[in-house]
């Protein structure tokens, strides 16, 4: 059966926003990206580390993301995380192209000293007590593609499975990602492959497993404010049409969204928390833009969710 993932999304996938998604059908849901160097000495109290490590009871399937380019320190992590009893699996993040990650040689920057990136796996694979899986781009540039030889090194180390995303690092979020190369990694490897990259619709889903034969789909940026994504695909899949929400379906989901957040971090935490996924939410509603202004300069819980009733009356009201 294809697996259909949430992706590690620093800032965005906590455990609120994976309890909702797997509501909708996710199977798998990886944690933010959390630094190896950082975790040994952030203090253990420390909120961004509580809040990176949390796993909520009844999460389905969840794998923990760790970045860094010192194998040794990657292997400590690994396996003392992964004695935790917390998580499903270990990632290596080889994947965010983010400036101060890869230009320090992390994430995506592991992809340019590629004996370094083999070494971290080698290792990683080595000290953790759980299946070790990579998140990878194409390469750094496109006069640098190496993602099948890494590929194939990741499988020579032990790791378990390879998600692809379908751009260099150099592209960052920008042109499309390229899943004929996504392909080329399926057919050079015997472990599964998960293709990830501009998988926004049903039907996007079902082209790019047409087009590239992979073992599962990741999204990222598609379930942004959708988690409803899943539950379509896994549709499409078995034959039935996908049912888009409704307007008011999208706002009830955002109040258990808040709800989850309110009653887990700090109300002030929260509320800031909460107004890009709200942005998100009411994308592509007519009146979304001034409705986010709006939100956006409101503390108070109980008048954001006023605000957000009253445009659900107002839209419905125009149909």
């Amino acid at each position: 059966m294809i697996s259909i993932r949430l992706a590690p999304l620093a800032g965005v996938t906590d455990w609120p926003f994976r309890q909702l998604c797997f509501e909708q059908g996710c199977d798998c849901a990886y944690t933010e990206m959390v630094s190896a160097m950082g975790y040994f000495f952030m203090p253990r109290e420390h909120h961004a580390t509580v809040s990176l490590l949390t796993r909520a009871p009844g999460e389905k399937k969840l794998i923990l993301q760790i970045f860094g380019k010192e194998p040794e320190v990657m292997a400590r992590a690994a396996k003392a995380l992964g004695e935790t009893g917390r998580y499903d699996g270990i990632d290596i993040n080889m994947g965010c192209p983010v400036h101060k990650v890869a230009a320090s040689g992390e994430g995506s920057g592991l992809m340019r000293t590629p004996d370094v990136a083999v070494e971290v796996m080698r290792q990683v694979v080595k000290a953790s007590p759980l299946p070790v899986s990579v998140k990878m781009r194409l390469g750094w540039d496109e006069r640098s593609i190496n993602v099948v030889e890494l590929a194939r090194a990741a499988e020579d180390c032990g790791v378990s499975e390879i998600t692809v995303h379908g751009r260099t690092r150099m592209q960052q979020y920008a042109g499309k990602a390229d899943w004929e190369w996504i392909g080329r990694v399926k057919q050079a490897v015997k472990i599964p492959v998960i293709g990830n990259g501009d998988i926004y619709t049903a039907d996007d889903a079902m082209k790019k497993l047409e087009m590239s034969g992979v073992d599962g789909l990741m999204i990222a940026r598609g379930a942004m404010g959708n988690p409803w994504l899943f539950h379509q695909i896994r549709e499409r899949l078995n034959g039935r049409e996908a049912v888009l929400p409704t307007l008011r379906e999208k706002i009830e989901t955002c109040f258990r969204h808040y709800d989850l957040l309110l009653n887990w971090k700090p109300q002030e935490i929260a509320v800031k928390e909460m107004r890009k996924h709200i942005g998100w939410y009411v994308y592509g509603a007519r009146g979304a833009a001034q409705l986010r202004d709006r939100v956006n300069q409101i503390d108070d819980p109980v008048q954001v969710r006023s605000v957000l009733e009253e445009f659900v009356e107002i839209s419905e009201q125009r149909e």
